[in-house]
């Protein structure tokens, strides 16, 4: 080495260099020099090499040596449920499939694994620092820098109980301890991540925000991703989705927005004016039909759009140099314009745009010397992206983003470290993740088998049910006259504890083996004295095989039932448990709770409409044993006759069994 040389470890020399830098300059053949994890100088070969020598000088053969790629979204413990649940729509695919197997098997260890496989995945494809949301982000942490890439690392928020804290105060406290503990980290950025506004609470999302704010981190959340998310917003706080999260503070934090599909040009403003870092997931979006963000017009206003592959539960890959062509594609295919979102442009998204939208374009995203080392060789010399024209300086960014693809990859540096070196991971062994991720496929694969048998199981796995069962006495009789039943329920005999009018609408769900019983999705409407309804009231039943027993001269219905309430839309249930048919229900019923003989009755008196099936009278009451059971079915007779209905033979069916 020459005295008159500046020292430095490593000079890539004989490349194509890629700066990314404001002014997109290239050199050919160009030279980066890195001592310690630090870009010390970039530009042509000759002089580069002039001023520096190095304890290693590698000859990159003309290969393209760029930034490394910015995965600017994703959730990558989500690996080990790749290809786990695919082809459904984003909240059958989320709710009833992902949410269930995440609390049931989500753990450090789980994470630990899926993040170790992701990492294998990214650096293989030229990525070199992404953007993380999940559960133990500490342990996403951990595994990220032993893999020895950079992440900004979002622990996950919301106000349902997650895998790693029983409540949303909990989750709260292990965000602020999961910052404090990685804060200042070379390679770990930590960050909070309240999940989206539809999942947190406005205490969530304010405190989110004031602790971002007091730690100077990022806050990572996903924004506008459905239509249903949008207009459930508009519908339940009068507002659209991003000035709800504006009111709530959110947006005076460092913001990380994925997704963002069904903006407004009033609410892309808001986002230009807070610096929010919007991040597109082509792949994701088409794969659950979400919709098409309008990235041309938020690059034409100067948002900051960075791309992420999203997670590869629902990508199914972490492979940015598709999400590249993507999202040049649907750019152009969208706006009908082929001029639109360029090559150049969609290059500066995974690089130095990505950096600025996830804040942190003073450390990555282009080759400037005091920026960190983290950079990628690319062979470009093959089949696929043969031959090379060179008239045009753009053209090699055209080659990269339309042609090129992750096995190009061949080499890997972050932080002045190599992680991958002629396509030889250095830092993890894939054979034995893989080996591992096998043995959880067949563990998540037993339970879901299982589940699948039970409909009780599937119902569990999405609502708070009530597990336990009851059981009611009751007896039904058809009805000539209702009026005259009116009279009568005002006996002296009975006593009238309240009184409710309901118009009802159910959808009952049947499946091909009658031990499993039927689902019953019930829209309860509530209607006053002027006929108004003033509320609606959305349940889920499971109504159990019915056994059906004499006593004293009616009948008892012994059914079990599950109670939940039904969260969900009747198109998310008929896709969940995939009935075998299916049957409506309409009816306008008064109901009636009273004491007869100092025992507590339901008597509903209805009106079915669909299908025509004329008046019913109901006598019920939950019982929990054969002695309960055989006093109230005693009762019944006498409940009937005083009621005008003595004479009428009693029906033992639901009406599900009568229609």
């Amino acid at each position: 080495m020459s005295a008159n040389k500046i020292q430095a470890d490593y000079i890539f020399s004989n490349a194509r260099v890629l700066t990314m830098d404001e002014q997109l300059n290239q050199f050919e053949p160009g030279a980066v020099v890195v001592k310690d994890d630090r870009i010390v100088a970039v530009g042509d070969d000759a002089s580069t090499t002039a001023q520096y020598s190095a304890k290693e000088a590698i000859d990159c053969q003309g290969k393209v040596l760029m930034p490394g790629l910015i995965n600017a979204h994703t959730h990558v413990p989500m690996s080990l449920m790749r290809g786990l649940a695919d082809d459904l729509r984003l909240d059958v695919w989320l709710l009833g499939h992902m949410m269930p197997v995440e609390r049931e098997f989500v753990s450090p260890d789980f994470v630990r694994l899926g993040t170790l496989l992701s990492a294998a995945e990214l650096i293989r494809s030229g990525v070199t620092t992404f953007a993380d949301m999940y559960y133990f982000e500490n342990e996403v942490a951990e595994a990220t820098a032993q893999a020895g890439l950079r992440a900004i690392a979002g622990e996950t928020v919301l106000k349902f109980t997650a895998p790693d804290a029983p409540s949303y105060e909990e989750g709260l406290a292990y965000a602020e301890e999961f910052i404090q503990r990685w804060k200042n980290h070379p390679l770990i950025i930590p960050a909070i991540a309240p999940h989206a506004p539809y999942t947190c609470t406005e205490e969530i999302l304010q405190s989110a925000a004031q602790l971002a704010q007091r730690y100077d981190v990022p806050l990572h959340i996903h924004l506008s991703e459905t239509r249903q998310e949008v207009e459930n917003m508009r519908n339940e706080h009068g507002m659209p989705v991003i000035p709800y999260v504006r009111k709530q503070g959110v947006f005076e934090a460092k913001v990380i927005a994925a997704h963002c599909i069904y903006l407004d040009e009033g609410e892309m403003h808001t986002l230009k004016n807070f610096n929010v870092g919007v991040i597109h997931n082509p792949s994701s979006n088409l794969k659950l039909a979400s919709g098409f963000a309008q990235v041309a017009k938020m690059l034409d206003m100067g948002i900051a759009v960075g791309i992420g592959t999203d997670g590869p539960a629902s990508n199914n890959d972490l492979d940015m140099f598709e999400e590249m062509r993507l999202t040049s594609f649907i750019a152009k295919g969208l706006t009908g314009n082929p001029t639109v979102v360029p090559a150049t442009q969609v290059l500066t998204m995974t690089t130095r745009m990505g950096a600025r939208a996830l804040h942190i374009e003073n450390l990555v995203g282009s080759l400037e010397p005091g920026k960190k080392a983290d950079f990628i060789l690319i062979d470009t010399e093959r089949v696929h992206n043969a031959p090379r024209y060179q008239r045009d300086p753009k053209m090699v960014y055209a080659q990269l983003v339309y042609a090129s693809k992750a096995p190009d990859v061949t080499d890997v540096m972050v932080n002045g470290k190599f992680l991958m070196r002629d396509r030889k991971l250095l830092t993890l062994n894939e054979q034995d993740l893989m080996a591992q991720a096998q043995d959880y496929a067949h563990r998540i694969d037993t339970f879901l088998t299982e589940r699948e048998k039970s409909v009780l199981s599937k119902l569990i796995a999405i609502e708070t049910a009530t597990e336990e069962e009851s059981f009611e006495v009751q007896i039904k009789v058809p009805v000539k006259d209702p009026q005259e039943v009116l009279k009568k329920i005002n006996s002296e005999e009975i006593t009238i504890l309240y009184k409710r009018h309901y118009r009802e609408y159910d959808t009952y769900f049947f499946f091909d083996d009658p031990e499993q019983g039927r689902i019953r999705y019930r829209e309860d409407e509530y209607i006053d004295d002027n006929g108004e309804i003033v509320k609606v009231r959305y349940r889920l039943t499971l109504l159990g095989p019915a056994h059906e027993r004499e006593f004293a001269h009616t009948v008892l219905l012994s059914r079990s039932r599950y109670l939940a309430p039904a969260t969900h839309s009747l198109r998310f249930y008929r896709e969940y448990f995939k009935p075998s048919r299916e049957l409506v229900i309409e009816k306008e019923r008064l109901r009636w709770k009273i004491l007869f003989k100092g025992t507590e009755f339901y008597i509903n008196l209805d009106h079915v409409t669909v299908p025509d099936m004329g008046d019913f009278l109901e006598v019920k009451s939950r019982t929990w044993s054969r002695h309960d059971a055989e006093e109230k079915a005693a009762l019944m007779p006498a409940l009937l006759r005083t009621l005008g209905l003595g004479d009428v033979s009693a029906i033992g069916r639901d009406y599900s069994d009568l229609a």
